[in-house]
């Protein structure tokens, strides 16, 4: 009933709006307080109970709140491609290139061995990998600015890095994608594979020829029809990948970037981001409602040996990648505490693992995987931006260890 739905609606929006705050006066990430507070209110914790008079109450998983969550990860990844001007990444593609790379090799490898010691699957491997390797440039970002870093000389590695990442993970989702929605079989995951690239090839030549085409769809003089406009093209576009089996977040990412060329990027961002942080937090939400936090008792160990085995290597990777920025000790070891963090993107391919469940990937490995990833997710947000906030005695040692800057 719509009066019902309202009031779910109302409910999630008050409570996120509540451990928002509450995030906020703690200094941590808001992104596993929405995910926990989702599993509170959730049919596995509040829907357990039988309260009086009222009996057992809980919010479901609606329609608006799957949709709303969909535009979330569009949103969020449009905002990253509207940072990445396609120019400025091939002025600076050496050094990106040669720190991205240290960043794959290290943590894309790593992640596959313990993907493979974890779930002994070859697809759950490969899905654990992205899930360890991508750090959160969402979470990064904002720390980035909340610390009065971002005008310092180790944002340039670590924004460097994450656009590395970000490009990666767009061909590692359309392959993935294929991958787990293809069946099982090989010959119609290879076309999807082939089709995705097609797809991101296509996007590719439109943000680097449509320059002029999405500077005029953006000429409106009303605010109302710019955000209708650039609404309207990212959602249409991400819709037709995801129809295609491609990635919407990768189409997503491409449209901003597209636009990210465009004199009204200030613009977009002013009249979008309440948009995106408000689908943003259902998104995160619904992570939180539909998971069950009872199995985080059977991932418990993964989730330990995930943390002590790639939290290293990010700290390793990020230093190394801040040499090559030629930056000293203490300014590569702060780029490599703030690469720890895990997000957005790990958990996009959580729920692409749960949407294998039962055919290429077995029910009960695809649970596991995703209740990995949010456990993951919930130790490595906090854990990263917590290092970033108290990064002195980091610092001191890689000056002691390395010598001044």
């Amino acid at each position: 009933m719509a009066d019902a739905l309202l009031l779910e609606v109302g409910v999630l929006f008050g409570a996120v709006a509540a451990v928002g705050a509450l995030a906020n006066r703690l200094g941590q990430s808001v992104i596993p307080f929405y995910i926990v507070v989702g599993m509170l209110l959730g049919p596995h914790v509040v829907g357990e109970l039988a309260l009086p008079v009222v009996g057992t109450v809980y919010i479901q998983e609606s329609e608006f709140i799957a949709v709303g969550a969909e535009l979330g990860i569009v949103l969020l990844l449009f905002f990253l491609g509207l940072e990445f001007n396609l120019d400025r990444l091939i002025e600076s593609r050496e050094r990106i290139g040669r720190a991205g790379g240290i960043d794959l090799a290290i943590n894309f490898g790593v992640g596959l061995l313990v993907g493979f010691a974890l779930f002994r699957d070859p697809l759950a491997a490969f899905l654990t990998a992205g899930i360890v390797y991508i750090s959160s440039s969402a979470i990064i970002t904002k720390s980035l600015i909340d610390l009065g870093w971002i005008a310092n000389d180790e944002a340039a590695p670590m924004l460097g890095t994450l656009v590395y990442e970000d490009l990666f993970i767009a061909v590692y989702l359309a392959v993935a994608s294929a991958l787990v929605l293809g069946g099982g079989d090989v010959s119609e995951a290879v076309t999807s594979v082939g089709v995705a690239i097609g797809f991101i090839l296509l996007l590719l030549l439109a943000v680097y020829f449509g320059t002029a085409w999405f500077a005029r769809l953006l000429n409106t003089g009303s605010n109302e029809f710019t955000v209708l406009r650039a609404l309207g093209t990212t959602v249409l576009v991400a819709g037709a990948a995801l129809a295609l089996g491609v990635s919407e977040a990768v189409a997503a990412f491409f449209v901003g970037m597209a636009f990210s060329s465009t004199d009204h990027v200030h613009d977009l961002e002013n009249l979008l981001e309440p948009v995106r942080d408000t689908f943003a937090a259902v998104f995160f939400f619904w992570i939180g409602l539909v998971t069950d936090p009872s199995v985080f008792g059977g991932v418990a160990v993964p989730v330990a040996v995930a943390v002590v085995a790639t939290t290293p290597t990010k700290l390793v990777s990020g230093y190394l990648g801040g040499r090559v920025y030629d930056l000293g000790p203490r300014r590569s070891a702060r780029v490599g505490l703030g690469m720890v963090t895990r997000g957005e993107f790990s958990l996009i391919i959580a729920a692409l693992a749960l949407s294998g469940a039962g055919t290429t990937l077995a029910a009960g490995v695809a649970d596991d995987i995703y209740a990995f990833a949010v456990g993951y997710v919930l130790v490595m947000s906090v854990l990263g931006t917590t290092l970033m906030q108290y990064s002195a005695p980091f610092e001191a040692f890689a000056v002691r260890r390395f010598g001044a800057d």
